[in-house]
């Protein structure tokens, strides 16, 4: 008899094992919280534009800092006005208003091939980047005429 009693406590304590370390692999999980009863509705998952991963909770989107990345440079210096290149448009245009008796819209338009509001936009920048005082004024025509004051 001493195999089947032998038997009988090698059991008992094979299936003590075994239910300890099924314990042991199981975690204590919390409660869950009972929903408010203040009628409003529980919102479920991520905040919009992110996604959650599995398992795991959304996480914010990291802060970027403002001055981060920026390289020391050189303190800003005054711009000096510039001229543009010889042969272009804008050279063209600078030489027509700057004779004398200045250049009318159309002759610029025909000169550049330029529309109307395309010229008119560059005189605009053109004075403020060359820094230029481009006066413009209309003749008994009706024709607008351009010119460089000084």
């Amino acid at each position: 008899m001493k195999n089947a009693e032998a038997s009988t406590t090698e059991n008992a304590a094979a299936v003590a094992e075994q239910t300890a370390t099924v314990a042991e692999q199981s975690a204590p999980v919390a409660p869950e919280k009972a929903p408010s009863k203040k009628g409003a509705t529980q919102k479920k998952g991520a905040p919009k534009g992110q996604k959650a991963a599995k398992g795991g909770k959304a996480k914010p989107a990291p802060k970027k800092d403002s001055k981060a990345g920026k390289k020391p440079g050189k303190p800003a210096a005054a711009k000096e006005p510039g001229t543009p290149r010889a042969e272009s448009k804008g050279a063209k245009i600078l030489d027509l208003i700057g004779r004398p008796k200045g250049a009318s819209l159309a002759e610029i338009m025909k000169t550049t091939d330029w529309q109307a509001h395309s010229v008119r936009g560059f005189l605009s920048t053109a004075a403020k980047k060359h820094g230029l005082k481009i006066e413009s004024t209309k003749t008994e025509a009706g024709d607008r005429v351009y010119q460089i004051k000084k």
